[in-house]
């Protein structure tokens, strides 16, 4: 057992080995024990959440890390071999590993972080969608990623202190001249940054509103931190930049009041005054319905080619698309028999050619 072999013991080999073994077998059994304590406390910000769901979440990491770091542990303590000691570029190759475990460590650590941010968000959200404001969910769906972001830099910056040995301090310094050259660089990817932060504390719009923006009508699906994705009313899915969004003239129609129709009715000339002044109050009388809320009939214009009245009605905002435009078709057939039973001929009805003769 004492024998030597590379630098070290075969009792040491077999401690080390056995440690690992040991480790690769408890390694679940203790994740989980640490995810289920770490799920107590938060047990009752978390009660509509299954279990499952957490763990799901933390236990595969917390497997990788818990193992990760006992066999970094456990490896340290043996000697490195003589045919390690080789240089590459002045760099040892027992450096060059020491550094790869750093990073491995430090990259399976930041991976569990970001499944922690995931279930803080989804508690978040769970709260969030008792209420009626859907600003909430908003906002976690940002924050949750914009969290990410900065603990993905915060990895790299780790990486670079503890695998490569460098100077954060300086490396800060030089990055803020660097970043100044990339923002210029890259100004519209920040103009859409900083849009995103006025679309979250402006609130022009929100999660689940319909709008309309450029010659585009849909429902907000998602607000990241560059772009705004938008499911059409043709079923499509567009993004748009957040600058867009901000820069360009939206219509927000889940804030309308009420839902207007437009009916414009082209009478043709041979209507009479007398017919014309009984058809406004006739449709007025029409549009009484529970449904319409307010109304317009007016003769609007009158011309060489046909007699314009333009019918306008508002409904409630409650009604759904489908009940509006089946009020709208019921409002223009009822038009429709109302112009019958009046003989009452729309423009250009009569389709006759008329040829005389100066003869």
């Amino acid at each position: 057992m004492q024998q030597e072999l590379l630098n070290n013991t075969i009792e040491s080999y077999l401690y080390v080995a056995g440690i690992i073994l040991l480790a690769l077998l408890i390694k679940r059994l203790v994740s989980k024990y640490l995810a289920k304590l770490l799920y107590k406390l938060v047990a009752k910000a978390a009660k509509n959440i299954a279990r499952q769901s957490f763990l799901d979440l933390v236990v595969q990491p917390l497997d990788m890390f818990l193992l990760l770091l006992i066999s970094i542990i456990s490896l340290d303590k043996l000697n490195a071999p003589d045919q390690f000691h080789i240089k590459i570029y002045h760099i040892s190759f027992g450096q060059i590993l020491d550094s790869v475990a750093a990073g491995t460590l430090i990259i399976v650590f930041i991976w569990l972080c970001l499944r922690v941010i995931d279930f803080v968000a989804l508690i978040l959200e769970e709260r969030a969608n008792l209420t009626v404001d859907q600003n909430d969910n908003q906002l976690i769906i940002f924050f949750k990623d914009f969290f990410k972001v900065i603990l993905v830099i915060i990895g790299i910056l780790m990486v670079l202190r503890f695998s490569f040995n460098k100077n954060i301090g300086n490396l800060l310094t030089g990055l803020s001249i660097v970043g100044a050259a990339i923002a210029l660089a890259t100004r519209e990817s920040m103009e859409n940054l900083i849009a995103s932060f006025i679309i979250f504390f402006d609130k022009p719009f929100v999660t689940g509103d319909l709008v309309k923006v450029n010659n585009f009508t849909g429902h907000i699906e998602r607000i990241g931190l560059r772009s705004t994705r938008i499911r059409t009313t043709d079923k499509t899915y567009i993004t748009v930049p957040n600058k867009q969004m901000v820069d360009t003239i939206i219509d927000n129609i889940s804030l309308r009041v009420q839902r207007k129709a437009e009916l414009r009715l082209e009478l043709g000339l041979s209507a009479t005054s007398q017919q014309l002044r009984q058809l406004t109050p006739a449709i007025k009388i029409l549009l009484q319905k529970p449904e319409i809320e307010n109304s317009s009939v007016c003769l609007m214009d009158t011309g060489k080619n046909a007699h314009i009245v333009a019918v306008d009605y508002f409904t409630t905002m409650q009604q759904s698309l489908e009940e509006f435009n089946l009020l709208r078709e019921a409002v223009n057939l009822e038009i429709i028999e109302l112009l019958e039973k009046s003989g009452i001929e729309l423009a250009a009805a009569n389709t006759d050619i008329i040829i005389k003769s100066n003869q």
